[in-house]
């Protein structure tokens, strides 16, 4: 029987896990779709199911070739089951894998050290605020996570066998397979390091030999290749010589070599660790029982390079986003889990040594209210009011703040981390953030005009109007220059486009709106 006070860590890690949940389904009722990324998912599973397209996913009726389709299939697969192509079911996907992500750390955790390990981890990574921001989101980041954390369970069990585990070696396979098709090649980079570094972690009185493991990842990769193949062949075959270019080479090595999005310096995603870990990193118990952590465990040993080589290759790639690291987040929650536990903290009450977390909040929720207050330009003004609730953040980011300073350690900071997230959500719905980064008005605006023919003009349309508006015809990308004449050939068409990107145009538009940061203007044909 587990002690009580592994019961009640195991009880607040149920908790938290369901208030996770909670917290994500919140935020998909109460947020717009966020461009470019929630817009563009979104609409192009919506496309392929208008279309029939399975094999090859449709982005404003022309074929997208940045992602592979699992995600768009599972938001399709919900919309089977509800009946209706519904944008609050199918926003569910991604903090479905969340949660999965979650029980999985606390699997992990348990087999590689113990239950107070597993538990605790998902206490952490639950409270990590940029693990429940992306965790909300229709993204790729979660199933990614999901892949991972299947690879590195069937790798573990590979590994403690003398002689192999074909079985084993298969799910190592399945996971890799389940990783491509979630979003490319690049599941690579979060298992392969783990692979590579099998002598250092993996204990040598049981683990194959060097043969074996050859043959093992060798089975591996034959596996993950049959799977990926079920879907490529198809695509590659009726997609066309473009298309199979872009997926087989240019999505992987053209992010790699030389971004054509997300380009940012070697150091950028480092710079970025005391905001993505938070509220972890800010915690000097973290760092006193990291100190007091040994290398000599071989499980640490994994976890450390883990988290830390997908940091360092993440960091050598052009493009750099802080979300590729979301599948590393398990690992960081391992760790300091191990931290707390190490150093006999987690159930301490700690006041003095969590200002810095405290401080931080209260930080955070003055921010917006300063910037309601006339601190930002005046448009920064108008997007904080009405002025209730940046006064509600305010005051919700001091109680956060007091829990740090009252309750025992992890569970104050876990709350806190949450807790940030579920704020942002309400400051969002509150206040004029919503609706400027609501795609609605103007994706109804138009669906009206469908018939007589829609345009833009932008470097690239990413779909941000086309799942809000259920739109079923292209959109017509246009040059400024060509803005003119297509109006002119259209009458009734709507041709919306950042003001800006038009400065030409001489017509006056029919009506403004403010979206994604900018003046958007909507010009109909006469």
């Amino acid at each position: 029987m587990a002690p009580p006070e592994g019961r009640a860590r195991s009880g607040f890690a149920v908790a938290m896990i369901l208030a996770f949940a909670v917290v994500a389904v919140i935020g998909v009722a109460l947020r717009p779709l966020l461009p470019i990324d929630e817009t563009r998912y979104i609409d192009v599973a919506r496309e392929m199911r208008l279309e029939g397209s399975w094999f090859l996913p449709i982005k404003n009726f022309e074929l997208y070739t940045d992602k592979p389709p699992l995600l768009f299939w599972l938001i399709n697969l919900v919309w089977t089951l509800v009946g209706e192509v519904s944008g609050f079911a199918g926003r569910l996907v991604g903090p479905f894998f969340a949660v999965v992500t979650l029980l999985g750390t606390w699997a992990l955790g348990r087999r590689l050290w113990d239950n107070a390990t597993g538990a605790l981890a998902a206490i952490v990574l639950s409270g990590l605020s940029v693990f429940a921001a992306y965790g909300g989101a229709t993204m790729f980041d979660t199933l990614l996570s999901t892949a991972t954390l299947a690879g590195l369970w069937a790798l573990i069990s590979a590994l403690r066998a003398p002689g192999g585990n074909r079985l084993a070696w298969g799910g190592f396979g399945f996971a890799l397979a389940f990783g491509v098709l979630a979003k490319g090649p690049v599941i690579l980079f979060h298992l392969a390091p783990a692979l590579l570094a099998v002598p250092l972690w993996a204990d040598p009185s049981t683990r194959p030999s060097g043969r074996e493991i050859a043959k093992g990842a060798g089975l591996a990769l034959a596996v993950a290749l049959a799977v990926v193949a079920l879907w490529v062949l198809p695509a590659a075959i009726t997609g066309g010589a473009e298309y199979r270019r872009m997926i087989l080479w240019e999505q992987t090595a053209g992010r790699t070599v030389q971004s054509f999005a997300h380009a940012r310096p070697m150091w950028w995603l480092l710079a970025t660790l005391p905001l993505a870990l938070f509220p972890w990193i800010w915690s000097p118990s973290f760092w006193r029982g990291a100190a007091k952590l040994r290398f000599s465990d071989r499980a640490l040993r994994l976890m450390v390079v883990q988290a830390g080589a997908g940091l360092f290759l993440f960091s050598l790639i052009s493009g750099k986003q802080v979300h590729y690291l979301v599948p590393e987040l398990p690992a960081f929650a391992l760790i300091v889990a191990r931290a707390f536990l190490t150093s006999g903290s987690a159930e301490a009450r700690g006041r003095l040594s969590h200002l810095p977390v405290g401080a931080l909040l209260v930080l955070a929720g003055i921010a917006p209210l300063a910037l309601a207050l006339g601190a930002g330009d005046a448009q920064t003004v108008a997007l904080m009011q009405p002025l209730w609730g940046p006064i509600a953040f305010a005051l919700f980011c001091g109680l956060l703040a007091a829990l740090v300073w009252l309750l025992p350690r992890v569970i104050g900071l876990s709350l806190a981390g949450l807790g940030l997230v579920l704020g942002f959500v309400g400051l969002i719905a509150s206040t004029g953030l919503g609706p400027a980064y609501d795609s609605t008005p103007i994706a109804q605006r138009m669906a009206g005009h469908q018939a007589q023919g829609l345009a833009t003009v932008a470097g690239r349309y990413n779909s941000e109007f086309g799942f809000e508006g259920r739109l079923t015809e292209k959109v017509d990308v246009l040059t400024a220059e060509d803005a003119p004449a297509w109006l002119a050939a259209h009458p009734g068409g709507l041709l919306v486009a950042e003001c800006r990107d038009v400065p030409t145009l001489e017509k006056e538009a029919a009506e403004v709106r403010f979206f994604y940061g900018h003046d958007w203007c909507l010009w109909q044909g006469e």
